[in-house]
């Protein structure tokens, strides 16, 4: 069995509606992401997934999160754009794309700070 990952980062501002605390004002995270993919077989090549096919994914999703106000886009009109929110949303994103018969998505982790994150692993 073999866990690969990519990191990344993104920047934003969001705000979570009814806070109750300094949160509720807009602000913004330069957040950290880490996609790890499982993979139990490995490819012709000696690899569960090429790094560059994972990061071409990733980044994809990213794009969508880059330097915009996370409360306007579709995915957070429901629900705040907290950071396990928006680890689901890349994880939902992501998981259709991730997966074959030798890997599959795993987890999303999301970072506001190097000491503050939520790991998501799916439904």
């Amino acid at each position: 069995m073999f866990d690969i990952f990519i990191k990344t980062h993104f920047s934003g501002g969001h705000h979570l509606r009814d806070y109750p605390g300094t949160c509720e004002r807009p602000h913004g995270h330069n957040w950290k992401v880490k996609v790890q993919v499982r993979a139990d077989k490995l490819d012709q090549l000696g690899m569960g997934i090429d790094f560059k096919v994972l990061k071409k994914h990733v980044a994809r999703v990213i794009d969508t999160l880059d330097h915009y106000d996370l409360n306007d886009h579709a995915a957070f009109q429901e629900r705040n754009p907290s950071s396990e929110h928006i680890a689901m949303y890349i994880f939902e994103e992501l998981e259709n794309e991730l997966q074959t018969d030798r890997y599959k998505l795993y987890s999303v982790e999301v970072r506001e700070t190097d000491t503050s994150g939520v790991i998501y692993y799916g439904s």
